[in-house]
């Protein structure tokens, strides 16, 4: 018989993460490559964990991700949405706690398009009076 497994998307930015949560001992595989391999920033390998500390299920679950599109920032936070959504899929009784934290929110904010006549989104021509 297959193993359980529990799965959830999410997005962030441009990036899209496919999570897939199974009983373990607490691997986070992103890419076929380990965590610590994968974000060099602390601060990344943070926010990547945080659904599963606030649920403290660090150590009940294995988390196979796969993720592309996007920089580093924003696939952390996809991951983020990712395995929050899963959570929810392996307990219900998980979503007061998430919903109240803000990981189920998908975070709206994308870039901006770039307007003709300017150098970026907003970003005018430098001003010559000469």
């Amino acid at each position: 018989m297959a193993a359980v497994k529990y799965y959830g998307t999410g997005r962030r930015k441009k990036s899209i993460a496919r999570v897939y949560l199974t009983p373990g001992t607490g691997n986070i595989t992103i890419n076929k490559r380990d965590i610590d391999n994968y974000f060099g920033l602390e601060t990344l390998k943070v926010i990547v964990r945080q659904p599963l500390e606030a649920t403290s299920t660090t150590d009940k679950f294995d988390v196979l991700v796969n993720v592309h599109g996007g920089g580093f920032t924003g696939q952390a936070g996809a991951i983020r949405h990712g395995i929050s959504r899963a959570l929810l899929k392996a307990d219900a009784d998980y979503r007061p706690t998430l919903k109240k934290a803000g990981y189920l929110t998908r975070d709206p904010r994308m870039k901006e398009r770039k307007k003709y006549g300017l150098k970026a989104a907003r970003r005018a021509p430098q001003f010559s009076k000469r």
